[in-house]
């Protein structure tokens, strides 16, 4: 069941696993990434040393769970290597006996699930089973990586009326019984990253999950409840893709389109990884158990959480024009992170970093009797 969108099971994983580690484009790949400045005859002269390095990793992978540890060990690295620190707080009260749905924002293609598994293995939950666009699946060896990883499919490039009600269908079945089965789950509140730094979930989503409940014969609030949702803000004081998504913000505004190259997303994905992140934070709320009526009630529950509880870093204060408390040095810091950029870029990035204070301050007002709004 769900064949075309599920991960793999661990008897498919040694096949997998023997598939990867041969993979012509992975090896070359790595060693581009490895040795830039090297000429390209020297990387393909690498990789049968490269092959056997990563055979040696892998020879006692032989679970998904066995996989997962692998991943664990790589991100301590990325922490350690690219973060000024890690924190997460309110993973602690969750159920390790229960299945939970995580919505969080989305700001990096891998990190912002892989920080959320960190939160779980350090608090005894199991991993989540992520959410991936079939856009990132363009190489089959990132399609095997990835479904090692417990990602499962989300069909976005499907172009039928007819073929993405049908896909929806399936995957919010997906969905409604790995929670029912308590696996914990992983979805961003959107469908594609927050370029501007607002962080706004679409209704869509929420509406695709009930799409089982409706079946079931439920109501709205009542379905939603049995996903046991969890809002997470995750917050980057530096974001590593900033240019990047500066650049794409500035060539819509220019020509009112941008056209991704073939592999953007992939150097997006190593990007993230390997550029410097600065501290990060995770924040997990409770599970959602109120009465909320319909798509657009859940949607500002869930982002009137990632607003409050996203961490104002010096970051966001500088691009926001409210500096009072931070120290000089931590705004020259992030002001000669800004002013490295190309000169047209830098108020994309300087809006991008101060709108998660503007949102947050709407959060305040709406709790002191103001009115509250989704991000514009």
């Amino acid at each position: 069941m769900f064949d075309d969108i599920r991960h793999y099971r661990d008897d498919e994983v040694p096949e997998v696993v023997k598939r990867v580690v041969n993979d012509s484009s992975l090896l070359s790949g790595i060693a581009r990434n490895m040795f830039p400045s090297l000429p390209k005859f020297m990387h393909a002269a690498l990789k049968p040393v490269i092959r056997y390095v990563i055979r040696k990793k892998f020879s006692k992978v032989a679970t998904i769970r066995d996989c997962q540890e692998y991943v664990a060990q790589f991100m301590e690295g990325v922490i350690k290597n690219s973060t000024d620190g890690f924190t997460y707080e309110g993973f602690d009260k969750l159920d390790p006996k229960k299945g939970y749905l995580f919505i969080s924002n989305h700001r990096d293609i891998s990190l912002d699930p892989a920080f959320i598994d960190m939160c779980c293995h350090y608090n005894n939950l199991d991993t989540v089973k992520i959410a991936i666009g079939d856009n990132l699946l363009r190489m089959p060896v990132a399609t095997d990586l990835m479904k090692l990883n417990k990602s499962f499919i989300v069909k976005r490039s499907l172009t039928s009326v007819k073929d993405k009600i049908k896909a929806f269908s399936e995957l919010s079945a997906y969905i409604g019984a790995a929670i029912r089965e308590n696996h914990n789950v992983w979805i961003a509140q959107r469908e594609g990253r927050a370029k501007d730094g607002n962080d706004a979930t679409e209704d869509a989503i929420l509406k695709m999950f009930y799409m089982f409940g409706k079946k079931l014969g439920m109501s709205f609030p009542e379905y939603i409840k049995t996903l046991n949702i969890v809002p997470v803000s995750i917050s980057y004081e530096f974001d590593p893709g900033d240019v990047m998504k500066a650049r794409e913000l500035y060539e819509k505004s220019q020509t009112g389109n941008y056209t991704k190259s073939e592999f953007e997303d992939i150097d997006s994905i190593v990007g993230g990884i390997k550029g410097y992140k600065g501290r990060v934070h995770v924040s997990a709320g409770e599970p959602l158990t109120g009465e909320y009526a319909d798509a657009s009630a859940l949607s500002r529950a869930i982002d009137t959480f990632i607003y409050s509880h996203y961490k104002l870093f010096p970051s966001v204060l500088v691009a926001a024009g409210h500096d009072e408390k931070v120290s000089p040095e931590e705004k020259s810091k992030f002001m000669e992170r800004i002013n490295c950029a190309p000169e047209e870029l830098r108020p994309y990035m300087m809006k991008m970093y101060g709108a998660p204070y503007f949102n947050h301050e709407k959060c305040v007002l709406a709790e002191n009797g103001g009115d509250g709004a989704k991000a514009e």
